[in-house]
């Protein structure tokens, strides 16, 4: 829409080559004039001599005709559609295009005019296809207002949010028709929303002997293999009937239906026999299994890791602040944490990993808190998802997390800009987000060296700083993303604490209510006078007796007050620090007032930047204000 019809006709100035190589002595052009005219097609007598930046040079005054509208874009549009990618795509005809799926049109329209432009061996049009199901029929469009039109008489909703909210209000609809309701599942309600473009909704059953499997079995299944809605009653108990969305109107509505419940009838009898096999063992039988799955070639098999988390768990608990009951829990599920890999429910549905795990603790009688640690260490599995809720669980998914970020990075497998094969962003989120939501203040640095201590590797030095860099940036761009912190805030804060992201966290909240404070400028200000007057000098030793005058004094007594105030409590935070200088504000203005801080005594100089440097170390371990935008 308000497309013009032409580009704006450009005119500027074109520097050239300096005047004096462009000219002769006698003002003759030169060919480096006669060249730097002819590529700016203009005439070589149009040519002009401009200062510019101090210098003389021969300059061209271009202009250009803005081309059509129609031009532009066929220029534009092959270029365009060759740049969307695909994390799979392929190769159909002769043309070597690669795209996700084979294009079969192409329609181009600027009003009624096509826009002519080839791509994958297709000529752009100015018609259109229906449904697929229907022959994909032949429409012609006399311009693009007429698309809109024509999809909705073929039942397609082209717009997202309505596709999604119709499919929506049909599944609810049928639900409701059995007195049911779909199980909440907003991932998969924006997959089927992408999937089909005329969506009709379809309820269907299965065999009531499958309601025997596990609850997250089945949801699985019909959501994995079939995006399957699944149906639950009013107290969540789940139903053996599912809806399912076709792309297409209501015709032969009941064959659909009917194909689709012999579909998930075969899925649950294989999900049975599946789970009937593994039942007949306990957990631990399968830990042998563990030793033939490769977590990577050179960090040793999934056995080999699940014994490095038991290490780890004894290693880390203490240092995140767990006691010992929560340590040995952690320890204990460790040793069963990976087992249901090597179980087939998971080997056919990777997705069931510790939801397996979980069911068959529980099933065969492992007390608790065991089973739902061995779930919990897992979590989060993806953006948006729960975070472990029992402290065993928290310790044994961080354990985890580590193991993966630091032996990883110490074989060579870093992500790169464009590739993270082993998901080791989404790790170090999930260790940041069980920090920051639990409340655990952990130096990272001290993390990351217990677990390097276990890898079957050599972990150097630079290898732990690579690390810690990694979780830093990632821990940035999450507050980043995330939170509307103020970016000169979380700044501050991260230039210092970046390696302990529950406490970093913490201090970013209480600096941006501090900076929200009508005083703020008053205590900004006056923390920035001592650090400015102190930046750049060496570190002095305080002498009490030198002082001179009743401000040094005054000022002196008044630090000593703030940091008795600061409880050990409080002593590392924002709020500890800054209510703790508050105080002095009326006594470094006094000192500022009536003390020259650059005296001629050079001892009387030294001990006055000592007593201020005093002051600007309040901040050390908390924050650089030095980096908010107004100190």
């Amino acid at each position: 829409r308000q497309v013009a019809p032409q580009q704006t006709a450009e005119e500027f100035i074109a520097k050239g080559p300096p005047a004096d190589r462009a000219f002769d002595a006698e003002g003759k052009p030169t060919r480096a004039a006669q060249g730097f005219a002819r590529g700016k097609g203009v005439a070589v007598a149009d040519l002009q001599v401009q200062t510019i930046g101090g210098g003389r040079y021969a300059t061209a005054l271009v202009r250009r005709p803005g081309k059509p509208t129609i031009e532009v874009l066929a220029e534009a549009l092959p270029r365009l559609a060759a740049s969307l990618k695909f994390g799979k795509s392929m190769r159909w005809n002769a043309a070597g295009t690669v795209f996700s799926r084979p294009i079969r049109w192409l329609t181009a329209l600027f009003g009624a005019a096509v826009i002519p432009f080839e791509f994958a061996g297709l000529a752009s049009g100015s018609t259109t296809r229906g449904l697929r199901p229907y022959g994909s029929p032949l429409i012609a469009l006399p311009n693009p207002q007429a698309y809109r039109q024509a999809a909705a008489e073929q039942g397609i909703v082209l717009d997202y949010a309505q596709r999604r909210a119709r499919i929506q209000q049909q599944v609810a609809a049928l639900a409701a028709e059995i007195g049911a309701v779909a199980a909440a599942d907003d991932a998969l309600l924006s997959e089927v929303s992408n999937l089909v473009e005329a969506p009709t909704a379809f309820r269907g059953r299965f065999d009531e002997k499958f309601l025997e499997l596990p609850r997250d079995v089945l949801v699985t299944v019909m959501r994995k293999h079939q995006r399957y809605f699944a149906l639950e009653d009013s107290d969540g108990n789940l139903l053996n009937a599912f809806i399912g969305v076709r792309n297409g109107d209501s015709q032969h509505i009941e064959t659909v239906t009917g194909g689709n419940e012999q579909v998930i009838h075969a899925r649950f009898s294989d999900a049975r026999f599946f789970y009937q096999a593994d039942i007949k063992k306990p957990l631990k039988a399968y830990l042998p299994r563990l030793d033939t799955l490769t977590f990577q070639a050179d960090l040793g098999s999934m056995l080999a890791k699940s014994q490095r988390l038991r290490a780890a768990a004894g290693e880390l608990g203490a240092l995140l602040g767990f006691d010992a009951d929560v340590i040995a829990d952690a320890q204990q599920a460790a040793v069963l944490a990976k087992a249901d890999l090597a179980t087939q429910m998971v080997v056919e549905m990777t997705a069931l990993q510790g939801i397996m795990g979980r069911e068959y603790a529980q099933r065969e009688g492992i007390p608790a808190p065991i089973p739902q640690v061995i779930f919990e260490h897992w979590l989060p599995r993806s953006a948006g998802d729960i975070l472990p809720a029992s402290e065993p669980g928290c310790l044994l998914a961080i354990a985890d997390r580590l193991d993966s970020l630091v032996g990883l990075f110490a074989v060579g497998l870093a992500p790169k800009s464009n590739a993270d094969p082993y998901g080791l962003r989404r790790t170090a989120l999930g260790i940041l987000q069980i920090l920051v939501a639990r409340g655990i203040a952990v130096d990272l640095r001290t993390a990351i060296d217990r677990s390097a201590r276990l890898q079957p590797v050599e972990v150097g030095f630079d290898i732990k700083a690579q690390v810690l860099d990694f979780m830093q940036a990632r821990f940035a761009n999450w507050l980043n993303d995330e939170y509307d912190y103020p970016r000169d805030v979380r700044n501050a804060v991260l230039a210092v604490q970046a390696h302990n992201p529950a406490r970093a966290m913490q201090s970013i909240a209480e600096l941006a209510g501090w900076v929200q404070r009508g005083n703020w400028e008053t205590i900004l200000d006056s923390f920035a006078r001592c650090v400015r007057m102190t930046r750049r000098e060496a570190k002095q030793t305080l002498d009490p007796s030198l002082f001179t005058t009743q401000q040094e004094h005054a000022l002196h007594r008044a630090y000593e007050q703030a940091a008795t105030s600061r409880s050990h409590e409080n002593a590392a935070s924002i709020d500890g620090f800054l209510s703790a200088f508050e105080p002095l504000i009326p006594a470094i203005t006094d000192f500022f007032d009536h003390v020259l801080v650059h005296a001629d005594d050079q001892r009387l100089r030294d001990n006055r930047i000592a007593l201020l440097q005093q002051v600007s170390r309040m901040q050390d371990g908390i924050a650089d204000l030095s980096l908010l935008d107004n100190f």
